[in-house]
């Protein structure tokens, strides 16, 4: 017999699926009453060697509002050739290729120990991905220098066929084409000015490329898409790396200051809102729905134009956390709808934006922190672009795993299939809302919710979701004892190496009457997956809601659990017991409310934007030490 511990640490190892309750509840009421609700840290691209490379496409349910994937857990009849789905419980036939399966010769969907499961759809051709970088070059020689160097570096670790586009921004916005011999050649955009896509397409001369834009499809429910719409050649902007590796490395060691002069007691004038604009143009109009990605290098804030979060006189401080409450933000509200309305138009296309932020004040990562947030992207901050700090970060985002391959997925969409006990209630990580509602979504809505999809732009093995559910079942009707509910994640994603790739993992867990054996419920609690989802969920209500507000919910929350599951004797403290398994949780929930991700206190909004986008993504393990950081030695 393992123990809940053994269990839950063979589950995570296994599938990347941490739940708050191991056991759940069979009705609804009996959900609430458990406090903490019913939900699961979910990693899709969680690290697995021994995973069977599966080159063939996934077999499908055939009912069409269900079109969950062949999985362990369904019933098989082998001398029929028949499978019983487990979600809606239809009877599908297998296709012909399976034909010679039996009890001794399963497929390897089929054998449990691979309950989660990767096929490389061989049908589905992807162009290669995008890289382009957008480098402020209104800093020191020094800073300059060091981030050239880091550059022309990170240009050896890229794959040979990627594709790469370089922008360079100051007072005036530079997109450098590359492809041109001898001299070098750029398109030069006011830094004042607001343009529009179609703006933007007609002055770079690639209109004639843009493809119909029709809005964004949905994803067939658990159905595969065909192949990726085709992709206008790469124009004279975006090059492939062994193409132009020597020019760019040329035209990189040649980047200069920006050279329009700054006045003392002013700041430079730093376009980061157009250049932005520019960037998701130029990619929307020429690599629509295909992996890229807008690497932002920025030692500063935006001084001027679209996306302003400061004027250029010194003497005016940037927005601190005292004037946001106070609504004394002269630029931020304007600046925080001009940046999340272009890093929506990225997300929708499958577009990634990263923030590689170093200065030694705020460069406005608080108005910019959408786009890492609804693409995936990274969130870089730090001092100085020739620190370690910030030369090993960039190093490890090329990073690659056992067999040689990059740590990167790109233009993901997650989906969640339930059995009819359950629904979804919502999801909290780097991604945006598909808005695709099925009989499986909740009213109640956790996170982003109203959906069963999220798109998702960039993934690598830690990237972690927390998704929420609730039991339909009424109180006067529990779901029935002995019975399983199953939960499946379909993760469809581009690969660096070119082909789709599609992560099923598919999960059951029993039902438990809470009035007969609620000790058993108890039993599976999860402590650790408790205290990230609580933490995820107090995060996702401190960006809309007073932060004392938010720490009183926490504490009410942590109250109803200890009266609930401690045991103790009215009006002595000192009888207080918690199960074992529940004992770090207050704990945790001490250092929580104490965090940088709650208290704004000595932080500027900058960087509580920037620990609060780790939190909503990191897995279990990286947010329990953000959480309750770990003293190493004591002075």
């Amino acid at each position: 017999m393992t123990t809940y511990q053994e269990f839950i640490q063979q589950n995570e190892e296994r599938d990347g699926v941490r739940f708050s309750w191991n056991m759940w509840p069979s009705s609804r009421l009996e959900a609430t009453r458990l406090v903490v609700p019913l939900g699961c840290l979910y990693t899709p691209l969680k690290e697995r060697p021994d995973l069977p490379p599966i080159q063939y496409d996934p077999v499908l349910c055939t009912r069409t509002a269900c079109r969950a994937i062949l999985n362990p857990l369904c019933q098989v009849d082998y001398r029929a050739k028949l499978w019983v789905c487990n979600f809606c419980f239809q009877r599908n036939s297998f296709p012909p290729q399976y034909a010679a399966i039996s009890e001794q010769h399963q497929p390897p969907e089929l054998i449990p120990q691979f309950s989660t499961i990767e096929y490389s759809i061989m049908r589905a051709s992807c162009s290669p991905p995008i890289f382009l970088f957008v480098v402020d070059t209104c800093m020191d020689e020094d800073e300059l220098s060091s981030l050239k160097e880091s550059l022309q570096m990170s240009l050896s670790l890229l794959p040979p066929n990627a594709l790469i586009g370089l922008i360079t921004f100051g007072k005036m916005v530079q997109v450098h084409e590359l492809c041109c011999e001898g001299c070098s050649k750029s398109y030069v955009f006011r830094g004042t000015k607001d343009l529009t896509a179609k703006q933007i397409q007609d002055m770079l001369g690639i209109g004639k490329y843009q493809q119909q834009q029709h809005p964004q499809q949905p994803m067939p429910p658990g159905g595969m898409r065909g192949p990726s719409q085709s992709v206008p050649p790469a124009n004279k902007f975006l090059q492939p790396v062994h193409k132009c590796d020597m020019s760019l490395t040329d035209l990189l060691g040649e980047l200069q200051r920006d050279p329009w002069p700054v006045p003392p007691g002013k700041r430079p004038l730093r376009s980061t809102g157009v250049v932005l604009s520019v960037a998701v143009g130029l990619l929307e109009c020429t690599y629509p729905n295909t992996g890229a990605r807008i690497m932002l290098f920025v030692g500063g804030p935006c001084s001027q134009g679209p996306g302003m979060v400061v004027n250029d006189d010194l003497k005016q401080p940037i927005r601190s956390h005292h004037d946001i409450e106070k609504d004394n933000c002269k630029y931020m509200k304007k600046a925080i709808k001009h940046y999340e309305g272009l890093a929506l138009r990225a997300a929708a296309n499958g577009h990634v934006i990263d923030m590689y932020s170093c200065a030694l004040d705020q460069t406005g990562l608080h108005e910019m922190k959408y786009g890492p947030n609804y693409t995936g992207g990274h969130m870089v901050m730090g001092d100085s672009f020739s620190s370690t700090l910030f030369k090993q970060t960039f190093q490890r985002v090329f990073s690659k795993d056992t067999r040689g391959e990059f740590k990167m997925g790109f233009n993901g969409i997650l989906e969640v299939k339930t059995s009819r006990e359950l629904k979804i209630s919502g999801a909290l990580g780097p991604s945006i809302s598909m808005n695709i509602k099925n009989g499986s979504v909740s009213d109640t809505e956790i996170g982003v919710g109203g959906t069963c999809q999220w798109k998702m732009c960039a993934l690598n093995p830690n990237t972690t979701f927390a998704l929420f559910f609730e039991v339909v079942s009424q109180h006067a009707a529990p779901i029935p004892q002995g019975g399983r509910g199953c939960i499946q994640f379909i993760t469809q994603y581009q690969h660096l190496g070119g082909q789709k790739r599609v992560r099923v993992t598919t999960i059951a867990r029993n039902w438990a009457d809470s009035a007969l054996n609620l000790h058993q419920i108890s039993a599976g609690f999860d402590q650790e997956a408790a205290a990230v989802l609580m933490a995820r969920m107090a995060v996702f209500r401190a960006e809309g809601d007073d932060g004392p507000d938010v720490l009183r919910w926490l504490d009410r929350m942590l109250i109803r659990l200890c009266q609930k599951f401690g045991e103790y004797n009215k009006e002595d403290s000192a009888s207080f017991r918690f199960p074992e398994n529940y004992s770090l949780y207050p704990q945790f929930m001490f250092h929580l409310r104490r965090s940088q991700f709650l208290q704004v206190f000595n932080n500027s909004p900058d960087e509580t934007s920037f620990y609060r986008h780790m939190l909503l993504r990191e897995d279990l393990t990286q947010s329990l030490i953000m959480i309750q950081q770990i003293g190493r030695a004591h002075v």
